[in-house]
């Protein structure tokens, strides 16, 4: 097996050395949990293999700090964790999600609500420019903007090879209550008091509709009078409509959305028993990236990661109900540790809240997809709301360096890399992702 520094010697060599200036993409083991674009010219880029970056490096028990490279996957690195007590601050819903993937493509869960994203609890990264440079980013050191701006675009600053990050005490089980509300006030109500008071380890919650909304608050226990699992029959999104408690091993309840957050398949009983086992995000992902070229658009669901304000929830929700319809959701609260350098000022310049809630739309189909991504984007720009950039985006580029931060990102781009080689973050998540540019 290679050490890491012989994989980053064989990498930068690779870099240093290549003479085209053409678009590059990144080979990796893990698959690709952004949602399938069978048009997105990345497929027939020429692939740098990064496949061996897979490996946990070093668990410092005392000081709560790991080190590894970035296609770990979360499962292997909550199984490894756990061995120790610990587990890393912030765990996303799918076991193949890989902690690179976590701080490219913005990843966070049911901690967030007190600590943020994944990428708000690393100290340092390691990565490799487009021309072979190794540079060391911390959120104090001459590489700091950097450090702060790779967070969400999604490989265009660079190669992350190697992650120094946080891990918390962690107990065997967790126990999850479920809260359940019938308006969107007495819902906010529970969420906030939770927030201000910091009273339980985890907060997400499902609203089932605009009358049935589940919060599901989670503590770590270290011991289980019963648990449960998501990973057959069972499914996680529709128990909290039914419960009001359970008990999870506590890697089972990192990852009980694993077959899905709401767009869970098959849904009836038979249909899991018979093929529940088979059935997850990771295997469902593979097969649309196997078979991209003659699956038509419309069988591919419309996703989006919506980030509100606190204060501007009942305003989207009105205007969600009427426009789009879409239910169960999935809403994860999120708190804002610090201004983001990849925000643009104007943007920033709006904020008031502290609170943001994820309002996540998984498994919409419908005939124009894109008329609804549209409408969404122009929603959240109105209300000063943001999403993640895993989908079908349709900004223009006036529209899209109102959000993020053109003057940090060309800034930091110039020095990693100065031939666009990953391509630039609009390009990349806007046009080349739909077939579009080069």
């Amino acid at each position: 097996m290679a050490s890491h520094a012989e994989k980053i010697s064989r990498i930068t060599k690779q870099l240093k050395e290549r003479k085209s200036t053409a678009p590059l993409s990144l080979k990796k083991k893990a698959v690709s949990h952004e949602v399938p674009k069978p048009k997105d010219k990345k497929h027939s880029d020429e692939k740098l293999d990064i496949s061996d970056l897979d490996e946990i490096i070093h668990i410092d028990t005392e000081r709560r700090i790991c080190i590894a490279e970035p296609g770990v996957t979360f499962e292997k690195l909550v199984a490894t964790t756990m061995k120790h007590g610990l587990a890393p601050v912030v765990v996303p819903e799918l076991k193949t999600i890989t902690i690179g993937g976590a701080v490219a493509g913005c990843s966070i869960e049911s901690m967030s609500y007190k600590f943020g994203g994944f990428h708000d609890n690393c100290l340092e990264y390691e990565i490799v420019t487009a021309k072979g440079d190794i540079l060391i980013c911390t959120p104090n050191n001459e590489n700091k903007l950097l450090f702060q701006m790779v967070h969400g675009t999604f490989g265009t600053l660079g190669i992350i090879t190697q992650l120094t990050f946080r891990l918390i005490p962690a107990k065997p089980y967790v126990k999850v209550t479920y809260e359940k509300y019938r308006s969107l006030e007495a819902y906010k109500n529970a969420i906030w008091e939770h927030y201000t008071k910091k009273d339980s380890d985890f907060m997400d919650g499902i609203i089932h509709s605009p009358e049935e909304y589940v919060l599901s608050t989670g503590d770590f226990v270290d011991t289980a009078p019963y648990t449960h699992n998501y990973d057959w029959t069972r499914i996680y999104f529709l128990s909290t409509a039914k419960r009001k408690e359970d008990y999870l091993k506590t890697p089972d309840y990192f990852f009980r959305y694993n077959k899905g957050v709401t767009n869970v398949h098959p849904k009836s009983f038979m249909g899991r028993l018979l093929f529940g086992r088979f059935t997850n995000a990771n295997n469902s992902l593979k097969l649309a990236k196997t078979f991209r070229k003659i699956i038509p658009s419309r069988m591919i669901p419309i996703t989006v990661d919506t980030f509100i304000p606190f204060s501007k929830m009942e305003e989207f929700m009105e205007w969600y109900k009427k426009e789009v319809n879409h239910f169960p959701l999935w809403c994860v609260p999120y708190k804002v540790v610090h201004k983001y350098e990849w925000l643009s000022d104007e943007f920033l310049s709006e904020i008031r809240d502290e609170l943001f809630l994820d309002i996540a739309l998984y498994g919409m189909r419908k005939k124009d997809a894109e008329h609804y991504y549209r409408i969404i984007e122009q929603k959240l720009m109105e209300i000063g709301a943001i999403k993640t950039l895993i989908s079908t985006n349709l900004y223009s580029e006036e529209e899209f360096w109102r959000t993020w931060n053109k003057k940090n990102y060309d800034t930091v781009k110039y020095r990693t890399d100065p031939d666009n080689i990953f391509r630039g973050l609009y390009e990349k998540t806007c046009q080349a992702s739909r077939g579009l540019g080069r």
